[in-house]
């Protein structure tokens, strides 16, 4: 069948449609797929092996189908082995005939993603939940019949360590005597929490290890941390195996209601891909012959709450309907062995407590990091990701919500948008007189100026609001977005639809073979994004009585690596003198790392989860009004005197009201 079909490929995010009969390394080399192809597409490496993910997907509003593809060939029967998975293919042997999404497996990827999720300097007392303790205990003998060996550890506990009633998993009791004898009557014993001992080890082993897992809507970061100083040892990173069934929370939520499986199939595949974490994560423990995984004897894990339903296999259908009710809001405890994690088995997941509905326990990870309920100053801290989650106020109160930002800022929903992976322009300057642009890429060192080609693939988040905000200090995009008419410039033209559109790289900078553009959509879809960030922190800001902020905080990976004057300029936030405001980096994380390595932070965010106030923004008065105006750049009618002064010190001539 002749005509252009629709092709999606994930994790980058990167979707464009080809022509019927072109393969599918032909559509990932156009649309700047890094697919690994060592034989040039001959079909002889097997290296380019892709997913396809079967099925009606809602938000893409397409039909995926094996059949949609031309059939298995001989030479892909040679590649592809049963350990591959099911509906797998060589990307450079099946050919499109119809919509199809797909998934490239990371041993796949050519330009691997890069997931910024690096752990700060975690300064809090160190009180982990489980410790370890080393006992000599006195040999059997057949004058000591009185007690078994799980008594004779617990009365040594209690003795040496005054400490009672403790109980034992069944796994521990089950492998306990061999343990004992192995160690010539020396063990180290794991106790969780004072309560319960969760490993026995023959002789004296004082390294002990936990991990901390940040579950984003796109990425998960694992922190493997020593529980003996309080060190993040190793960590590791990965796109969330999620994302082909839904880039964003309502995608995943809708994805769960319409097919029969489709819960079972996003859980496991989060618990695949924690475990695949932690087999990396501990690799040199298993280089020096101990058990990767059975090291780890605590484990706590932050998420939004959808991810926190699909993690723990609850129905997410109800938390995606009004009054948006999640199954339970406080801290879980639950074994490893019942999640199917590959830890001690013994040992418990501390699952962090969740605010509300839309608020989960990512945000309360940020909430025990950054304890705005200590501050002074009234803070807004703004987690931006997917699901941007807003945290305003100071010791005297707090409040949180959560808006709905979209995928805009992870480089989806852009024309030529991508995730941060080498190749992407990830920093953007425009000259405000000629309008001719300078462009950063991952992997690459200096700036671009024309001179070299580099291999430009697409546009990262980070990149996309730099071009957008350059693009309107330099006066090609006006207050509300729109393109303005008759600019002397060949970078600004008219696309295939007649819609105008700013050429950021020409083809013969790039490695895909065509123009990188930002587009009229483009822009619309950024607006929707930081409009939805601003409403948020104005409706709590005028619930709370606060007219100004003395302190931005911006908290996630990617909002480390934005530019603080380009989001202000923008109008992600209300108005804020630029040195106040400041990227944490992935908070979210550091508050999983805190309550791992110290037990009153688990209380801590149980009271505070409780305390902060949920604002729900989208039944607030005069939401879609304020919507409205905060999807002009800066703002419709808001004052941003520090951004005026700014941009007059740049000498950018854009009239700013202050």
């Amino acid at each position: 069948m002749s005509g252009k079909w629709k092709v999606n490929f994930q994790p980058s995010g990167r979707r464009g449609e080809v022509e019927a009969g072109k393969t599918l390394l032909d559509a990932a080399q156009r649309l700047g797929v890094d697919l690994e192809s060592v034989c040039g597409g001959k079909g002889t490496c097997g290296k380019c092996k892709v997913r396809v993910e079967e099925g009606y997907f809602e938000k893409d509003a397409m039909e995926s189908r094996m059949s949609h593809l031309s059939g298995l060939s001989d030479m892909e029967r040679k590649f592809i082995k049963p350990e591959d998975g099911p509906q797998m293919r060589l990307a450079c042997a099946a050919e499109v005939h119809g919509d199809v999404k797909l998934f490239v497996p990371e041993k796949s990827r050519a330009g691997k993603q890069i997931v910024r999720k690096a752990a700060r300097d975690i300064r809090v007392t160190l009180d982990p939940a489980v410790k370890k303790y080393c006992l000599k205990l006195e040999p059997a003998t057949l004058h000591d019949l009185s007690k078994g060996d799980a008594e004779r550890i617990r009365e040594a506990l209690q003795t040496e360590y005054g400490l009672t009633d403790l109980e034992m998993d069944y796994t521990v009791l089950r492998d306990l005597q061999d343990r004992i004898r192995e160690g010539a009557w020396e063990v180290t014993v794991s106790v969780w929490m004072d309560r319960e001992i969760v490993k026995v080890e023959p002789a004296f082993v004082t390294v002990s290890y936990g991990l901390a897992v940040d579950v984003g809507t796109t990425t998960v970061a694992a922190y493997l941390c020593d529980l003996e100083t309080g060190k993040v040892v190793n960590t590791e990173s990965m796109m969330n195996p999620q994302v082909p069934y839904g880039e964003d929370v309502m995608s995943r939520i809708t994805y769960a209601m319409t097919h029969e499986d489709g819960l079972a199939t996003m859980r496991n595949a989060i618990i695949g891909g924690i475990n695949e974490l932690i087999d990396k994560i501990t690799a040199d423990i298993r280089a020096n012959g101990a058990d990767g995984g059975a090291a780890i004897v605590d484990m706590t894990v932050v998420f939004n709450t959808a991810m926190h339903h699909i993690f723990l296999g609850f129905n997410p259908v109800y938390i995606g309907r009004a009054p948006f009710i999640p199954a339970v809001q406080d801290s879980l405890n639950i074994k490893a062995s019942a999640l199917g994690i590959r830890i001690n088995p013994a040992s418990y997941v501390h699952v962090l407590p969740i605010e509300a509905g839309f608020v989960g326990a990512d945000n309360v990870g940020v909430l025990i990091a950054e304890e705005p309920y200590h501050s002074d100053d009234t803070v807004l801290i703004i987690d931006i990701g997917t699901n941007g989650e807003l945290l305003l106020g100071n010791r005297e109160a707090v409040c949180s919500t959560s808006c709905a930002t979209g995928p805009a800022f992870e480089g989806a929903q852009i024309k030529f948008g991508m995730r941060a992976a080498p190749g992407a322009i990830e920093k953007v300057r425009i000259d405000p007189e000629s309008r001719e642009p300078q462009y950063k890429v991952i992997g690459k060192a200096d700036w671009h100026t024309h001179i070299e080609k580099v291999n430009a693939k697409g546009i990262c988040g980070s990149g996309i609001i730099d071009v957008i905000a350059e693009m309107f200090k330099a006066g090609i995009i006006d207050k509300s977005g729109k393109f303005v008419k008759d600019l002397e410039t060949p970078r600004v033209r008219k696309d295939a639809d007649g819609k105008p559109e700013y050429v950021l790289a020409w083809a013969d900078e790039t490695s895909i073979g065509t123009d990188i553009t930002v587009t009229q959509s483009d822009v619309r879809a950024l607006q929707l994004a930081k409009g939805a960030l601003y409403a948020g922190a104005k409706l709590m800001m005028k619930r709370m009585g606060i007219e100004k902020l003395d302190r931005v905080v911006l908290a996630g990976a990617f909002g480390s690596h934005i530019d603080t004057a380009a989001s202000l300029t923008l109008g992600m936030f209300p108005d804020c003198h630029i040195e106040k405001v400041y990227a944490v980096g992935n908070a979210a994380g550091d508050g999983a790392i805190m309550a791992l390595i110290n037990r009153d932070k688990r209380r801590e965010a149980c009271q505070k989860a409780r305390w902060v106030q949920f604002v729900e923004i989208a039944v607030e008065p005069g939401f879609e009004k304020e919507f409205m105006m905060a999807m002009h750049i800066p703002h419709m009618k808001d004052p941003f005197t520090n951004l005026k002064g700014l941009l007059e010190k740049e000498k950018v001539p854009v009239n700013i009201k202050g």
